[in-house]
C-alpha cells in the first residue's frame, strides 16, 4: 500500500505529466473519502485518502476517457499495488456493467471484455462503494450536493439510457454510509452548500 506521501507524490507527479482539474478533483475526492472514513469503525481513513489520490493516476498518462481506468490499473499492478489498481477500474461503476461509463469508449474490445468479466468477478467492498460515492461527490473545489455533479456530467455528456438507474445507485450508496455514519455525510464534509450554488453553466 502506498503511503500518504508517496500518494501524494505519484498525483504531484501525474498532474505534472498531464496537468488538468483531474488533479484538485482527485485531492477532493480523498478528503472527502477520508473524512467519512473516520465515521466507521472498519474503515481505515489513511487508505481511504490514498485511494480517493489515486483513483485517476491513469490520467498521468495524457487526455483519456476510459482509458484512463485500464492505464491506472496496469500502472498501480505494476507497482504493486493490486488494492489501488482495483480502485481504478471499480471507481466509475457503481452499476457492475462495462456498458455504463459516461464518455467515450477509446480503449480496445480486449480491455471492455476484460473490464466486463473484472466487474462481474469482483464483489464491491466499503472501499469500492466509498470511493464511488466520493467520486461523485467532489468537484475540483471539494465536496456538493450529488445531484448537481450528476447533472453537472448529464450536461457534458448527455443521457444515455442507463442514466436513472446509474444515478439510483449512486443515490443508494449515499444512503449506505448515511447509515453507517449515523448523519447525513453532506455534514462532515465542509463547504457543500456553497460548493452546490455555483453555477452550472
Amino acid at each position: 500500500m502506498l503511503t500518504i506521501r508517496e500518494a501524494e507524490m505519484e498525483l504531484k507527479t501525474g498532474a505534472g505529466l498531464t496537468p488538468g482539474s483531474w488533479e484538485q478533483h482527485s485531492r477532493s475526492v480523498g478528503q472527502n473519502a477520508r473524512r467519512i472514513a473516520e465515521k466507521i469503525p472498519w474503515l481505515n481513513p489513511d487508505k481511504a485518502y490514498v485511494f480517493g489520490l489515486m483513483h485517476d493516476i491513469g490520467r498521468r498518462f495524457g487526455i483519456r476517457q476510459i482509458l484512463h481506468i485500464f492505464e491506472g490499473y496496469e500502472y498501480m499492478l505494476a507497482l504493486g499495488h493490486d488494492d489501488i489498481a482495483r480502485i481504478c477500474l471499480t471507481h466509475s461503476f457503481p452499476l457492475k456493467n462495462s456498458d455504463t461509463y459516461i464518455g467515450r469508449y477509446d480503449c480496445t474490445p480486449e480491455q471492455k471484455a476484460f473490464l466486463e468479466e473484472f466487474l462481474q468477478n469482483t464483489e464491491y467492498d466499503d472501499y469500492d462503494l466509498l470511493i464511488q460515492l466520493c467520486d461523485a461527490i467532489s468537484l475540483p473545489v471539494g465536496a456538493c450536493i450529488m445531484e448537481k455533479r450528476l447533472v453537472d456530467v448529464a450536461l457534458r455528456h448527455g443521457l444515455p439510457d442507463f442514466t436513472l438507474d446509474k444515478w439510483k445507485a449512486f443515490m443508494n450508496i449515499k444512503k449506505h454510509f448515511d447509515e453507517l455514519c449515523r448523519c447525513n455525510i453532506y455534514s462532515l464534509l465542509p463547504n457543500v452548500l456553497e460548493n452546490s450554488s455555483e453555477n452550472l453553466f
